[in-house]
């Protein structure tokens, strides 16, 4: 058995260094694990549990509830009310924790669920007290869950997208690393598929990405994020000094061992 190479605490430069992180926030989309893809929940857990395993602290933000419970209230679409929406998050939420602590079950890995709202976040004494749980299940080797608690969540306080949510969960926990997943393998300087699409490998600090288009949420259609969210939450993460990269969930293992895939976005350089 080769000998396990110690945790890098704090700044990582490359691709390379992933394996060493010592803190990851994951981020995986409603269409990547719910539907006819809930079967990527195994494979996701796989590459999790693989990171978690060589001791890396891992956080796993995950959408999916509303998607999840679409079916089970014999719906043919997304709702777009609020309260038929919390509705599908309360029943799609239950079945999407179980889902992933039966998949977690075979690495004796046990899972916390993290519900929060923007208001969390932005009230110092509940942002402090989301941080310490935080902290404390990662000190107890707990992988937390965390999702948007859409069942109080209004349109006037909801994160918009959990894009946004994995960066502000990256910067609670000050991940050395936050990895944002969904069904496209990288940022593309035009929506893949179109004449003269290109993939976008890495994104310096404070690159100007104004020539890039960005498409619409994907052909699923029962997530609110796409590939300007991703960047915004990118650009906000990176800026608090942690570094992203954007891949396929189908590449999530490979993106946790260091593969060069997807899109590299630089960190803010270090005050001094």
């Amino acid at each position: 058995m080769s000998e396990q190479l110690p945790l890098i605490t704090g700044r990582i430069a490359s691709r390379a260094e992933i394996p060493r992180a010592g803190r990851i926030v994951v981020k995986v989309g409603s269409s990547s694990i719910s539907g006819a893809n809930a079967g990527q929940i195994g494979p996701l857990v796989d590459a999790l549990a693989t990171a978690h395993g060589r001791g890396s602290d891992v956080v796993l933000v995950s959408s999916g509830a509303i998607a999840t419970g679409i079916p089970y209230l014999r719906l043919d679409s997304r709702p777009t009310d609020l309260a038929t929406q919390q509705a599908a998050a309360a029943v799609g939420q239950n079945v999407l924790i179980y889902r992933y602590q039966d998949s977690l079950d075979r690495y004796e890995i046990v899972a916390g669920q993290v519900l929060l709202t923007a208001g969390d976040l932005e009230n110092p004494v509940h942002r402090s007290n989301a941080q310490r749980a935080m902290e404390r299940l990662l000190g107890l080797r707990i992988l937390p869950i965390v999702n948007e608690n859409d069942t109080v969540a209004t349109h006037e306080i909801r994160f918009g997208d959990n894009d946004r949510l994995a960066s502000l969960v990256a910067q609670l926990v000050h991940a050395d690393l936050l990895l944002l997943l969904s069904d496209v393998d990288a940022l593309y300087t035009r929506p893949p598929g179109t004449a003269g699409a290109r993939p976008i490998h890495h994104v310096a600090f404070g690159e100007d990405l104004a020539s890039v288009e960005f498409g619409d949420i994907g052909s699923a259609g029962v997530g609110t994020g796409g590939a300007g969210t991703k960047v915004a939450a990118a650009t906000l993460a990176a800026a608090s000094g942690t570094p992203v990269l954007l891949a396929a969930t189908t590449q999530v293992a490979a993106a946790l061992d260091g593969a060069e895939i997807g899109t590299w976005f630089d960190p803010a350089p270090p005050r001094h």
